[in-house]
């Protein structure tokens, strides 16, 4: 499983199934908080994710077995909730903090 240290993390992508809704506005929820430390946040459906698709992805946890799959080389982060769960926070406190993503 691939880690990662939160100072060397640059991109992070929010996967999800179709693309639409509660992922995308996590994805601007996250864009800005990261924004100031120089990390680019985006949105991708799981099927699109490849080998180069960033540091770290973020998706749902039924779809943690794919996203690993489609882009093994990223730390693959899994949450439950869309809004408020501790990954997350997690991953903010990696970035901005110091400290390291394993996934």
């Amino acid at each position: 499983m691939p880690s990662i240290e939160g100072k060397d993390i640059k991109s992070v992508v929010v996967a999800c199934e179709a693309g639409m809704g509660s992922s995308v506005l996590l994805t601007t929820q996250l864009a800005k908080q990261l924004k100031p430390h120089g990390v680019a946040v985006t949105h991708s459906p799981v099927n699109r994710l490849n080998d180069d698709t960033a540091d770290v992805v973020l998706c749902h946890q039924g779809l943690v077995s794919r996203a690993r799959q489609a882009a093994p080389n990223s730390v693959v982060i899994p949450f439950q909730m869309f809004m408020g769960d501790p990954a997350f926070a997690k991953v903010t406190a990696a970035i901005t903090n110091g400290g390291t993503l394993d996934g």
